[in-house]
Parts: C-alpha cells; sequence; structure tokens
C-alpha cells in the first residue's frame, strides 16, 4: 500500500515543540479536548482494551462527547483472550463506540491463520507475526479512516523504551500521533478508573497489568516492570506498531 508521507495540512503548520511545552503537565481530558477541537475530522483512537485505553475512551464518549464520535480502532489480532473480546463487545454497548475492527486480511480465524503460517508463528517469526496481524492492519485502518491524528494510551511509566515520550510527535506518515497519558503514571490511571467506574479487563486483576495476544501474554510478579509480561523471554519490549 502506498501512502504519502506528506503531513496534512493541521499537522504541517503546527509548532510540535510548543505543543509539547504547552501539554507537558496538562491533564489527558485538556489534550483530548484540543485534540478534538483542533482534528475534529480525521481523528481516531486506537484502542488494545486495555485500562489507559478504556480512559481515553471514557473521557471522549462519557464526558468530553465530541459532535464527530471518534472512531475507536481495534486490532483483532484473531489470538486475544477471550475476556478482551468480551470488553469489546461490552464497551461498544456501553459507550455506543463508533468501532472499526481490522484484522489480517487472508484469514479469519485463529485455526485458519496456523493452517496458513504454522504452528505458533510467535515462536518461528515474532516480527512476521507482529507484521501480519497488527502493524499491517493498523496502518491499513488509519489510511481507510483518513487518518490525521491518532491517540494512543502509552505512559512512559510502562517502560524504559517510553521514559522521553512525548506527548505529541509524528509517526512514520507524518500523521500526528498523541500520547494523552503521557506524564500520568499507573497509579493515577487507576485513581480515574476506580472513581469514575471505567470498566476493565478482568485480567488486570489477575496479574496481568499489560494484556496482548494469549499466547504471548505472562502474568507479571510483584515487582516486575509492567509491561515484563509481554514477550517474556524474547528480549522484545514494543511489538512494532510504536517503533
Amino acid at each position: 500500500m502506498t501512502q504519502s508521507t506528506q503531513p496534512p495540512t493541521q499537522v504541517a503548520n503546527l509548532d510540535l515543540k510548543k505543543l509539547n511545552q504547552k501539554f507537558e503537565n496538562a491533564h489527558p481530558k485538556d489534550i483530548l479536548a484540543w485534540c478534538a477541537a483542533n482534528v475534529p475530522t480525521g481523528l481516531v483512537q486506537t484502542s488494545a482494551f486495555n485500562v489507559d485505553d478504556l480512559l481515553i475512551t471514557d473521557l471522549l464518549y462519557r464526558d468530553l462527547k465530541p459532535a464527530h464520535p471518534v472512531p475507536v480502532l481495534f486490532l483483532d489480532t484473531l489470538h486475544h483472550f477471550p475476556q478482551t473480546l468480551e470488553l469489546v463487545a461490552k464497551a461498544k454497548e456501553l459507550y455506543n463506540l463508533n468501532l472499526k475492527v481490522y484484522k489480517i486480511q487472508d484469514v479469519d480465524t485463529r485455526e485458519a491463520f496456523t493452517a496458513k503460517y504454522g504452528e505458533a508463528l510467535w515462536d518461528t517469526d515474532i516480527a512476521q507475526f507482529h507484521h501480519l496481524t497488527k502493524i499491517e492492519p493498523l496502518q491499513r485502518g488509519l489510511a481507510e479512516l483518513g487518518t490525521i491524528a491518532w491517540l494512543t494510551g502509552r505512559r512512559r511509566d510502562q517502560a524504559n523504551t517510553r521514559a522521553d515520550m512525548p506527548v505529541f510527535e509524528l509517526d512514520t506518515q507524518q500523521r500526528l500521533k498523541v500520547n494523552p497519558l503521557a506524564n500520568w503514571t499507573r497509579k493515577e490511571t487507576w485513581a480515574y478508573a476506580f472513581e469514575h467506574d471505567v470498566i476493565y479487563n478482568p485480567l488486570h486483576d489477575q496479574g496481568y497489568p499489560s494484556i496482548g495476544d494469549q499466547p504471548i501474554t505472562t502474568p507479571v510478579a510483584e515487582g516486575e516492570d509492567e509491561r515484563a509480561g509481554r514477550w517474556r523471554g524474547t528480549g522484545k519490549t514494543e511489538c512494532g506498531i510504536h517503533i
């Protein structure tokens, strides 16, 4: 798929340095309000339906309620926990989400994926597994939705690789990439979730602070990094979407 790497006018005219200075210590709601006001169309939330993602969804759909409901892009990798898929359905109904589901194009079940790409592709070629299930569907989804700016649920305290992450940045296609929770901590996220009764994945209460694909997500022990259960033993810290 050929995509333009020229930023849209709304993005090209931004001074990211000044914007980041202005919003460095801002509440996520204020960052999202700026996004909704300045990118009324072409704003997309990408969500894995972890608690951080649902916090953003709650702010957008329950609190801010922009005139154009922000599309929520979910990648159905075919390898999610059942609890994750149940949560997606619950959130869609609760918030009346403008949900956009993207997945690998040529198979539609986990069994078909295995038949075509082999047993446990995540063990034999993790990069290919992520390209097929996440990277390509994400880029296709962002392009088809006419994305000018997209929202992530990343926080700086989630991993060392995210420690210097700005609130506003450009992705490889020169779209605006916004991290409204960049300056928040895990404690602040959960305080908001409990205060506002935000629904969340029950796996979070079972030792899974960060939830990805079922075959490659394990519980995290006390004292371990929040994302230690993702790709355990592989040395990976990111799936490739945010690199």
